[in-house]
């Protein structure tokens, strides 16, 4: 196997050989330009070529917020495939992740790894519909396309497409290609404990009995009049109250002034338990190392290096470390090494395995890492 991350000069530097997967990371206008999309297609192809949109692109320890990111890998004993589903409304994100795992299910498949739109989407509901199909025993991967703080448009790049509506997965296949995850978010919780007591679905209409919509204004204060994008620096922290070990963060998406609720990129389940989070910036930065480090302890009982990383962070950890950013890189490349091709985007949501228990599901405001590679 071999990988190799290209960008800037996409349109004249080459892959070492002929790719079999060509994912492709950059803003939302240069991905929705279908011309652009037509050349790519044009040059690769005889691959797979896929890809999101994103406010900000993931180059080795890097970032850019306005070039094109390219990252291709070449196989030498996998198989590989895309399945696309269309995605008009978050309602319709169970169906389908179902549709999806339907498409690639194969006593062969190994590991998925997803790009959905970022807006229309329930992203707990989108992995429910894949585990149910697939179950929990093939790696499951990915991100929702972003869009920085603009919340505006989110494309995903499959089958020649540059649709806003569609979620797109790639499935691995044979007992060749090895799959290594990790996640970390470092966020601190603040204020009172409250309990979720109205919601249905990503919706959340009610903490304690108050209008949720007007709770986060009074805890924002001035910065209420910049929602959603400000919401993004104080993401919510949920658990079951019977499980209170295995919490999961959510980002906030939309809100609905008029009937006084938030949308949050996965479900808000009615009893559960809610705290507000905010961010520090060494916390953030050691999450992002302990991310990689999970992953690469996994990767270390393969008997071959990782050929390929696949970093995806959330757009509220972007906004908040701002010129700092690129300390969390630094630190997944310190962990990984330099010889190691790694790629990504700031994402509104997250899709990895939780670290303790292995079972996939959506992140938000999390640094997550997908490390790929072959046995021979």
């Amino acid at each position: 196997m071999w990988s190799k991350r290209i960008n800037g000069s996409i349109e004249t530097e080459t892959f070492p050989a002929a790719p079999d997967l060509v994912m492709v990371f950059g803003p939302t206008e240069r991905l929705a330009d279908q011309a652009f999309i037509d050349r790519l297609a044009q040059r690769y192809d005889g691959a797979i070529l896929t890809g999101c949109s994103s406010g900000t692109m993931v180059s080795g320890n890097q970032i850019d917020d306005d070039a094109v990111v390219v990252l291709g890998m070449g196989f030498d004993h996998t198989r590989l495939a895309l399945a696309v589903q269309p995605l008009p409304d978050s309602d319709l994100s169970f169906a389908a992740g179902a549709g999806l795992a339907r498409d690639l299910a194969d006593d062969s498949l190994a590991g998925i790894f997803i790009l959905s739109n970022g807006l229309n989407v329930n992203g707990s509901a989108l992995v429910a519909g894949i585990r149910s199909a697939v179950g929990d025993t093939v790696v499951l991967s990915g991100g929702l396309a972003g869009d920085g703080a603009r919340f505006s448009d989110t494309r995903v790049l499959a089958r020649g497409g540059n649709p806003s509506d569609v979620v797109a997965a790639i499935g691995f296949y044979g007992d060749h290609v090895r799959i290594a995850h990790g996640s970390a978010g470092g966020w601190q919780p603040f204020g009172p404990l409250r309990t979720i007591s109205d919601a249905a679905g990503s919706e959340l209409r009610g903490l304690d009995d108050e209008p949720a919509l007007a709770l986060y204004e009074r805890y924002l204060g001035e910065e209420a009049a910049d929602l959603p994008a400000s919401g993004l620096l104080y993401p919510l922290e949920i658990w079951d109250p019977q499980k209170p070990d295995d919490r999961v963060v959510r980002t906030l998406l939309a809100i609905d002034r008029a009937k006084g609720t938030l949308t949050f990129a996965g479900d808000m389940p009615q009893g559960w338990k809610a705290r507000l989070m905010r961010g520090m910036f060494d916390d953030l930065i050691n999450g992002a190392s302990s991310a990689a480090r999970h992953a690469a302890d996994q990767a270390a009982t393969w008997g071959v290096a990782p050929s390929a990383c696949l970093a995806i962070s959330c757009v509220g950890r972007r906004l908040l470390m701002g010129q700092r950013t690129e300390e969390e890189l630094a630190a997944v490349s310190t962990v990984l090494g330099a010889d190691i091709a790694l790629a990504g985007f700031y994402s509104y949501g997250e899709i990895a395995p939780q670290n303790l228990t292995a079972v996939p599901c959506l992140h938000n405001q999390t640094m997550t890492i997908t490390l790929i590679g072959e046995r021979t």
